[in-house]
């Protein structure tokens, strides 16, 4: 879907940057990894990358920093990513070369979705469909709009997280910890019991087929049919 895409994550935080690693590579993105400034350089001058996800607490050269050496010799896109949601910094952020800044606790649906419009939005998303169709029901994501036999469902933005997560890794099964990690973030602290209550009302709301099945002691699966 993202044609293997080349993302960089720029993190002093290990276990971060192998957290977001794990959620891009579970939407197809290849990642590579740097804890400082110099790492990164050096990842920049020998590989394509289409997209930097820079952290701006560092030690050594922060974030701002940086993106202001990136910026010197490319215009490869970066988002921001911070625990601070002070405007000035977004707007620091933003005047020194950034494409996007997200605050942390930040869920993996929300940065896999600004990864995709910032890539959309600078020409680096290929391949990329406005719209995907599951049997009777269409999903605009330009719009963000999902239709049932030509008539719209309205549904909620977890719900329709959900449906696109499920399409985007079509086939599988998904864990119910899986599918709560992702659409609800590492952070969330309510149970599993969100994601049954979530599917139960999805399945109501589009009303056709059965498309989302339960796999027994995994958790859900989407069903497509043959094309």
């Amino acid at each position: 879907m993202n044609d293997m895409l080349n993302i960089l994550i720029i993190d002093d935080e290990a276990d971060m940057g192998h957290l977001i690693e794990m959620y891009l590579g579970n939407s197809g993105f290849t990642c590579f990894l740097a804890e400082s400034g110099v790492e990164a350089y050096g990842i920049l001058g020998n590989n394509m990358i289409d997209l930097v996800i820079l952290d701006i607490m560092m030690p050594d050269e922060d974030g701002f920093e940086v993106c202001s050496q990136i910026r010197k010799k490319s215009n490869v896109p970066i988002i921001f990513l911070s625990a601070k949601g002070e405007e000035w910094d977004k707007v620091k952020a933003l005047q020194l070369g950034g494409d996007d800044y997200i605050v942390k606790p930040f869920s993996p649906g929300e940065l896999i979705a600004r990864i995709n419009a910032v890539l959309r939005r600078t020409g680096g998303l290929k391949d990329d469909l406005d719209s995907v169709q599951i049997g009777q029901i269409t999903i605009d994501k330009k719009a963000r709009k999902v239709t049932v036999e030509g008539k719209q469902v309205t549904l909620t933005l977890k719900e329709y997280e959900l449906l696109l997560f499920f399409y985007e890794h079509k086939n599988q099964a998904l864990r119910r910890e899986q599918l709560l990690e992702y659409i609800w973030g590492i952070d969330y602290t309510g149970s599993l019991r969100t994601v049954d209550t979530h599917i139960k009302t999805l399945r109501m709301k589009l009303g056709v087929g059965d498309y989302i099945q339960t796999v027994w002691g995994v958790g859900y699966k989407l069903e497509v049919p043959c094309e």
